[in-house]
């Protein structure tokens, strides 16, 4: 039965998830990690850092992650197609409403009010996984447990998206080899 399970928490995730990949974080995380502990924490945060080096939306990308690792193929199919079609659906019923009443006031003050709760979802996932990064997978915040190289390269990576403008992927690609070179620099790989 993992296969039913898988579809329908991916599923409920397409269902839900309203303001993109970001925003469907927090849900991606409380169905994988929370809810049926296919993932831990820090599984969580290597399947965000696949998914965002892979071509495609995140939260699809997700489910077709955790569908093959929970029960191979038919898993992937399973999860994904949960995932996409309720978004599907909603989004052809959305598309024709919107066309049609777009220049209607009640429906630019509901999605007006819908903002800042997407917005809310993307940075409580963001919180959640930079604590998982930078104090381990409890995500409890200690100076003493604090992972100084990582919370140094988040720093590096936000100045660089940020005030130089830097293309997201080059700065993955920046860090992984910055980190490589601290790690090899400090004798941990040979």
């Amino acid at each position: 039965m993992p296969i039913l399970k898988l579809f329908w928490s991916f599923f409920q995730i397409g269902l839900f998830s309203f303001g993109g990949g970001y925003a469907a974080m927090p849900l991606i995380q409380n169905q994988v990690v929370d809810a049926n502990g296919w993932l831990g924490m820090t599984e969580f945060m290597d399947l965000v850092t696949i998914s965002q080096m892979t071509p495609g939306p995140i939260a699809i990308n997700s489910a077709t992650f955790v569908g093959i690792r929970i029960a191979g193929v038919s898993g992937a199919l399973a999860a994904t197609l949960g995932c996409v079609l309720p978004s599907g659906v909603i989004v052809i019923v959305l598309a024709r409403l919107y066309l049609k009443y777009r220049n209607m006031t009640l429906l630019q003050e509901i999605l007006n009010s819908l903002r800042p709760a997407v917005v809310a979802m993307i940075a409580s996932s963001g919180i959640s996984i930079l604590a998982a990064a930078l104090w381990g997978e409890e995500g409890t915040i200690r100076l003493s447990q604090t992972n100084w190289r990582m919370a140094v390269l988040f720093g590096v990576c936000v100045l660089l998206l940020k005030k130089r403008q830097m293309n997201p992927i080059w700065v993955m690609v920046l860090a992984g080899i910055i980190n490589m070179a601290v790690l090899w620099i400090g004798g941990r790989i040979a």
